[in-house]
């Protein structure tokens, strides 16, 4: 039985320690060795990275209680090897995962609701609770569990007898019958658990909710702790700064501005869709009177706007009347409208003939073209 050092000790990055057994394991091998402070994956959270020797720990797991050190290297059984696990990562979710057990303890004795769902990754850490916390109760969560950080509490992790667990009252999601080891975080939480955490509260820095979605008939909040939210920190503060330099605007004034901007957006939008109709009528106003199909090219219209100089165009000729706007880069957008013809029957012969897709009703189609513009100059002229 491998000795776990994380049980005793969250702080051992490097231990010397035998290799007991190297079996292959999927694309790799998986290393025994007789102690490890390798975190196996457990819990929510990822395994511990690491080294043994000069080889690389891609991931550490727990199968039939034994951990198991994942590598793509074989290792010699019986030799002593230095190991060295990867801390900063560890560090990093020490963090968090002891900030996650501050507002589960919180929100469980404030609102009653228990921690359902727990996912600590390398990028961020989600908790789903089996209850509804809205903004109000959220903020009043964040803010009490980082006065518990300010506090500086120490936080024990231990294994109590079953005479002592059966008189203490702490959550768990798992009847554990043996081998049970509580994490206790004074007037915060008392929690079954198996990973690492850090000495005291102080060590895992601000405790930040990023938002929440209703999961499940509760509620899945997003969440960072410790050098994490630091770095979310300073990557939306760096982002903030630079739109408060484009929107020439305090960041404190940057929603306001934002608002302004996008009103005059709507404002250009509208003015726009305005000038492209008026310019869709000069051009049906300009058309001659034709007794075959007509074919006309107009990057600047929308489709709201092809639509209506279809319609007007297809009044004035005895054929098909099509608008293309676009590029022979990128492809041309048509719309196309016939008085004389059923254009659901035409669309098919027009895509087969220039790459195209799309369709309509009987009187009007659209759709796009990946041909030329001089292959469908062609293609109308031949019609």
């Amino acid at each position: 039985m491998t000795e776990r050092l994380y049980n005793t000790n969250a702080y051992t990055a490097a231990f010397d320690a035998r290799v007991l057994a190297c079996t292959a394991h999927g694309d790799g091998f998986a290393i025994v060795l007789d102690r490890t402070a390798f975190f196996p994956e457990g819990g929510g959270q990822g395994g511990d990275r690491g080294r043994i020797g000069d080889v690389e720990v891609i991931d550490t797991v727990e199968r039939g209680g034994e951990i198991l050190h994942l590598t793509h290297t074989v290792l010699p059984v019986g030799e002593v090897l230095p190991c060295k696990i990867d801390f900063d990562l560890r560090y990093e979710r020490m963090q968090c995962h002891s900030g996650e057990h501050i507002v589960s303890g919180l929100i469980h004795r404030l609102y009653g609701y228990n921690n359902v769902g727990f996912h600590l990754g390398d990028e961020e850490m989600t908790v789903d609770y089996d209850g509804v916390l809205d903004e109000d109760a959220q903020r009043a969560v964040e803010l009490a569990a980082n006065r518990a950080v300010f506090e500086n509490l120490a936080i024990r992790a231990f294994f109590p007898t079953p005479a002592e667990a059966a008189a203490l009252d702490y959550r768990s999601k798992l009847d554990i019958t043996a081998g049970l080891r509580l994490v206790e975080i004074p007037g915060c939480d008392l929690c079954a658990c198996c990973a690492p955490h850090v000495a005291r509260t102080g060590e895992i820095g601000i405790i930040k909710l990023l938002d929440s979605i209703h999961y499940k008939g509760g509620v899945r909040i997003r969440m960072l702790c410790g050098l994490r939210a630091l770095r979310d920190y300073q990557a939306k503060f760096a982002a903030a700064r630079r739109v408060s330099a484009a929107l020439s605007a305090k960041q404190s004034e940057i929603p306001a501005a934002v608002e302004r901007l996008c009103g005059s957006l709507e404002t250009a939008k509208r003015d726009a869709a305005a000038l492209r109709r008026a310019l869709g009528d000069r051009i049906a106003a300009s058309l001659g009177e034709a007794a075959g199909d007509l074919c006309v090219f107009e990057p600047l219209l929308d489709v709201g706007a092809m639509r209506a100089l279809a319609a007007a165009g297809a009044k004035k000729c005895g054929g098909v009347f099509a608008v293309f706007a676009g590029s022979d880069a990128d492809g041309y957008n048509y719309v196309a409208a016939s008085d004389a013809i059923d254009m659901r029957d035409y669309a098919k012969q027009l895509n087969h003939a220039l790459g195209g897709r799309g369709g309509g009703n009987a009187q009007m189609i659209c759709g796009s073209v990946t041909a030329p513009r001089s292959a469908i100059d062609a293609y109308f002229k031949k019609e």
